[in-house]
């Protein structure tokens, strides 16, 4: 049931959505296959939430999701069938990433916008994405969107390009302690650079 309501709603998202302009989506050879990995997108609205989900079909995407959207039962209730679990981004801890770990370690795909808000300028990025793919040993891949970011756009037709980078994987020849970092600053070079080409196209 949750898997039928999920395609269901994934694929009509994706023909109502392209009644707009259809998403022109590059680089999509750089996504894992056979294997789970996690995605770590820019945010600057609702609609590149939809968007990124849409753009990998079949392929699902379990995306983390405030809290508070899981405080009324019908609420609760699309999220969960829309694959979404809850965060507590005001006090996150170890058992944030469970739920994450557990899904990677079965072969799924998590959705994540490491900008923790919606915005359109730079603002510093949380390492939550950089974490969980990490401490997973899965591959993090890096991706742009570029285009409308809410109803009033999506009428005035902005023209929605995706564009993925090539995975980042943990340097385990590297310090422990440097681990992470390494892998935070490569995602970081990259949103930088895929921005910049998403935009120019």
């Amino acid at each position: 049931m949750v898997k039928l309501v999920y395609y269901f709603a994934g694929y009509l998202l994706k023909f109502l959505l392209s009644l707009f302009g259809r998403l022109k989506v590059y680089n999509k050879h750089h996504l894992p296959q056979n294997e789970g990995y996690v995605v770590a997108c820019t945010h600057s609205g609702w609609v590149d939430v939809l968007w990124l989900g849409v753009s990998i079909l079949p392929v699902k995407v379990n995306y983390m999701a405030k809290k508070e959207l899981f405080q009324s039962a019908g609420l609760k209730w699309l999220m969960e069938h829309l694959n979404a679990f809850p965060v507590d981004r005001d006090n996150p801890g170890p058992s944030t990433i469970k739920v994450p770990r557990k899904l990677l370690k079965e072969g799924k795909v998590i959705g994540i916008f490491p900008s923790g808000t919606r915005t359109s300028d730079e603002v510093p990025l949380k390492k939550g994405a950089v974490t969980i793919a990490a401490t997973s040993k899965v591959a993090l891949v890096p991706a742009a969107y570029a285009g409308p970011a809410n109803l009033k756009e999506l009428f005035q037709r902005k023209k929605p390009r995706l564009i993925f980078g090539e995975p980042i994987r943990l340097q385990e020849d590297a310090p422990k302690k440097m681990q992470v970092d390494i892998m935070m600053n490569e995602m970081n070079e990259q949103f930088k650079k895929l921005q910049l080409e998403i935009n120019a196209k």
